[in-house]
């Protein structure tokens, strides 16, 4: 199995700390603008859309978007291994692996493209605070969620939402802005931090 796509992207290492937490042995090879162009021909067979990450097996199965690829590492087998049995509790986890991905990442995008990547065309002080105040929003909704679990995003147990929600959290710890006390998110931060799977990507050198 390999996977493609630079450890920079925050979607490519949603699928190797997924990879990573169900014991699945793989390789990576480096994809993605600055390090190798995705628009050529060979990975465009793979992916027409040109973007990281992609999933390739032996015998010929290719699958791109990083959740789509998350479900299915999790789910090979035939078992959810990263998600709850019960359809309601799955839903749940489903709901906030979605709302990280719909609600939560495009708030903090400009905010940490400006301030972290320094990226061209991201040097508005107006829309780096409009988004650190959208931001600072889901991540109060966040931690009021937290509260009321007492652990993980879904419930009592972790499952593939603190993926894409802890990749989000380690961004908020490592972008440099005025951020409130919120001391779930604080803990929750710490408990997924104490994961072997996850070390690797929690790594304060790899915002």
């Amino acid at each position: 199995m390999k996977i493609l796509g630079r450890i920079s992207s925050i979607n490519v290492r949603k699928v190797l700390w997924t990879a990573d937490e169900l014991g699945l042995a793989y390789t990576r090879e480096d994809w993605g603008l600055p390090l190798r162009d995705p628009k050529v021909p060979d990975f465009l067979a793979l992916n027409p859309n040109a973007q990281v990450p992609v999933l390739v097996e032996e015998g010929g199965f290719v699958l791109w978007e990083s959740h789509a690829i998350m479900r299915y590492l999790s789910a090979r087998g035939g078992v959810h291994r990263l998600m709850p049995p019960g359809a309601h509790e799955a839903a749940i986890a489903d709901q906030w692996l979605t709302w990280g991905a719909t609600e939560l990442n495009p708030a903090w995008s400009y905010a940490f493209s400006a301030l972290v990547r320094h990226a061209p065309g991201h040097d508005d002080p107006a829309a780096i605070e409009t988004s650190r105040q959208r931001w600072t929003a889901r991540m109060q909704l966040l931690d009021d969620r937290l509260a009321a679990t007492g652990a993980y995003a879904g419930g009592a147990e972790f499952t593939l939402a603190d993926i894409t929600l802890g990749l989000s959290v380690h961004r908020w710890f490592g972008t440099p802005m005025e951020r409130p006390a919120l001391p779930h998110i604080d803990a929750y931060y710490a408990r997924l931090q104490s994961r072997p799977a996850a070390r690797a990507w929690l790594d304060p050198a790899v915002p």
